[in-house]
């Protein structure tokens, strides 16, 4: 028993070790400055912290309204990925249809086409539709790749919550929309809204599919792959730094919602 308690522990240690230590060394270099990113052996704590390579970042020309691109991009996967994928979730969940086994397969291989093999259709299509280089193009190109998540994660949770509530709803002369709507989304609000935070946090962090469907209108991650490639060492620390903050502050901030999501899950 000591021997399991020491190996899940070990486990433990290791995997927030190599989740923590990169964003640390990113932060360290961020706040750190110049001279932090060229010491060598690290420190475990600078001298002193300061926000001028911070700042010395966010004004860079075109900084913010790739900042702005990027929510939008966002948003708009995050409306379109629950919009959709709560929907297919709740028919995988309530409903026992021919095909059904296949549909979540299907749903999964979306996810096995690298973006890549796709880049020149899709750029094809989207300047005929008048969408290249728009955030819209953008953001609907990263809710395919949310909308597998959506549907699973949707599918978990529907299937969490007994049928007989919804029955009950029926009984009282509720429609089934209306009972889906004032008795299923309620219960599953806190899932639904950790889901959402998912498909923003992966808009937010891709960056092929805005690289190649971008020119002008880069999203923050297109935008730094282009313009930091020649910027001094600290400052791209500080514009990785900016990027991954809001993803894990909408992590930490869901955290709790993600643990309940996960017990639901595993039943």
């Amino acid at each position: 028993m000591t021997l399991r308690r020491g190996v899940f522990l070990a486990g433990v240690a290791t995997l927030c070790g190599w989740t923590l230590v990169p964003i640390y060394l990113i932060a360290l270099g961020a706040l750190g400055g110049e001279a932090v990113v060229n010491a060598w052996p690290k420190p475990a704590w600078p001298a002193s912290l300061s926000a001028a390579t911070l700042q010395a970042f966010l004004n860079i020309s075109g900084v913010w309204w790739s900042m702005l691109y990027s929510v939008e991009a966002a948003c708009l996967c995050m409306v379109v990925s629950i919009a959709l994928g709560a929907p297919a979730g709740y028919a995988l969940a309530r409903y026992r249809f021919r095909g059904a086994t296949m549909f979540r397969l299907f749903v999964l291989l979306t996810r096995a086409f690298p973006v890549a093999i796709l880049a020149l259709p899709l750029t094809v299509g989207f300047i005929r539709l008048g969408l290249y280089d728009t955030p819209i193009g953008v953001g609907l190109m990263h809710s395919v790749l949310a909308m597998p998540f959506a549907v699973l994660i949707s599918a978990s949770l529907f299937q969490a919550i007994p049928r007989e509530l919804e029955e009950a709803a029926w009984v009282f002369g509720c429609s089934g929309p209306v009972a889906f709507l004032r008795v299923v989304v309620p219960l599953a609000l806190p899932g639904l809204a950790a889901a959402a935070i998912f498909a923003f946090v992966i808009s937010w962090n891709e960056v092929f599919a805005a690289s190649v469907l971008t020119v002008r209108h880069k999203t923050l991650t297109a935008y730094l792959l282009s313009v930091l490639s020649e910027s001094p060492l600290h400052v791209q620390f500080a514009g990785g730094f900016l990027l991954i903050l809001p993803s894990v502050l909408f992590i930490f901030l869901v955290r709790r919602q993600l643990f309940s999501l996960w017990g639901i899950a595993g039943r």
